[in-house]
């Protein structure tokens, strides 16, 4: 009997260190006393990210610490990177995707759709093809000034070509790829939920509820790590979900979360905008980035 109970014993403390193992976690308030933070994204070395009503984008790293990036930003709301290294921006003030060039050089590379003005693009996922997906919601702009009548999710292609994919979301906002690009993820805010479609040639179909945030989600951006695991940012913190949308656990971050990205050499950093601040996080949840 009492080799029964050691061994039952045995076995709790080995479940409960396992336990203790996926949960750890580190989080860790970075710098703040910022507006509005958004769209972070890890390029050359730097953590890029936006602060939207201070129309800025902000570059930090542990070595340099806090600088300004880019003022005026357009009030740059989503961050990426193209397939040449080049910063995305989805630009509020501005109501349009554009590129920045490493010389400084900024274009746009699309504003309009047949005529009228696009909303205020949100968020950007890159396709492996060089091709540009992004979320286009209201926010940022008055009711008065809607042109289209509609939040989208568009593609641009390499040739420049824009085309409206769905625009059946209220509030479309964070976008990601899966690991095969065989998926497309997108949050709706204003229903707390995310969605999925399939994808072929660049084409999505086949739209179906991913998973639910309710009751205190309302989905904003997400990454897809290499596992196809989804880090989904809400109001309260960062909802991890399995590919198959099992919800794993909600990481509590202080503010009101917006968005988050890998960084760090290894990219197991999880950097995430929250409010008036920036934290990062570190678990054995957070494995490498997509690309």
């Amino acid at each position: 009997m009492y080799n029964n109970l050691k061994n039952k014993l045995f076995s709790l403390l080995i479940f409960f260190l396992s336990i203790t193992q996926l949960n750890f976690a580190q989080i860790e308030k970075v710098v703040d006393g910022f507006q509005f933070t958004e769209g972070p994204v890890w390029k050359d070395g730097a953590l890029l990210f936006s602060d939207i009503p201070a129309n800025k984008i902000y570059r930090w790293n542990v070595k340099d610490g806090l600088s300004v990036f880019l003022e005026p930003s357009g009030n740059s709301n989503g961050l990426a990177l193209d397939k040449e290294g080049n910063l995305l921006l989805a630009q509020h003030g501005n109501r349009r995707l554009a590129k920045l060039f490493s010389d400084g050089k900024e274009i746009s590379l699309a504003s309009e759709y047949f005529g009228s003005k696009l909303n205020s693009p949100n968020d950007i996922a890159v396709k492996s093809d060089g091709s540009i997906f992004f979320t286009d919601p209201p926010y940022g702009i008055k009711p008065e000034q809607e042109e289209l009548g509609y939040y989208g999710i568009y593609r641009l292609s390499k040739n420049g070509k824009l085309r409206l994919l769905d625009n059946s979301l209220r509030r479309p906002n964070g976008i990601a790829f899966s690991p095969d690009e065989k998926l497309l993820y997108v949050t709706n805010s204003e229903t707390k939920d995310i969605y999925v479609w399939d994808v072929a040639d660049s084409i999505i179909t086949n739209r179906r509820l991913f998973a639910s945030m309710e009751p205190n989600g309302a989905g904003d951006g997400l990454k897809i790590n290499s596992e196809g695991r989804l880090f989904v940012a809400g109001s309260v913190g960062i909802w991890i979900f399995e590919k198959d949308g099992t919800f794993i656990e909600s990481i509590e971050i202080p503010g009101q979360t917006t968005n988050c990205a890998w960084g760090d050499e290894d990219r197991k950093t999880l950097y995430i905008t929250s409010g008036d601040a920036l934290y990062k996080y570190r678990s054995n949840l957070t494995t490498y980035e997509n690309n």
